[in-house]
């Protein structure tokens, strides 16, 4: 049975990199992807998380393997989440309190927000384990 209100998960820019990249890790959000499709859950990321994933992608890859890229997120079923100035002020303050990169305060703000489960492998999250629910991906 469904609940009325999904239960949710955001992704950090290294999920998704592991999604795309075939890194360890991948196939725990194939998963995720597959009860979004189901209509399960609901996937989210930040928009400056997304916006991460294609500067890594280009930069390591060139633009046009970027843009395949962005194509490709499209079709899949994670909501980008566009941050309003409550939610940047937030994203701020993980990176102030917790010493995080500035992306990841935004990952770890969105988790926050949307009362979802941040989806990681990057141990830097590790001292928000009190903060927000933390489901860690293996490999890392």
């Amino acid at each position: 049975m469904r609940s009325a209100r999904l239960k949710s998960f955001v992704l950090d820019a290294n999920a998704l990199l592991d999604l795309l990249l075939n890194r360890a890790g991948s196939d725990h959000i194939e998963k995720l992807i597959a009860q979004a499709r189901a209509g399960e859950i609901r996937i989210l990321i930040s928009l400056i998380n997304w916006g991460e994933v294609y500067y890594v992608i280009w930069r390591n890859r060139g633009i046009a393997e970027a843009e395949r890229v962005l194509q490709h997120i499209a079709n899949l079923p994670i909501h980008v989440v566009n941050p309003d100035s409550e939610l940047t002020k937030l994203a701020a303050s993980f990176r102030v309190r917790h010493h995080l990169t500035y992306a990841d305060g935004f990952a770890a703000a969105s988790a926050q927000e949307y009362q979802a489960t941040l989806v990681t492998g990057d141990r830097d999250f590790a001292p928000l384990k009190k903060d927000i629910r933390i489901l860690w991906l293996a490999g890392r």
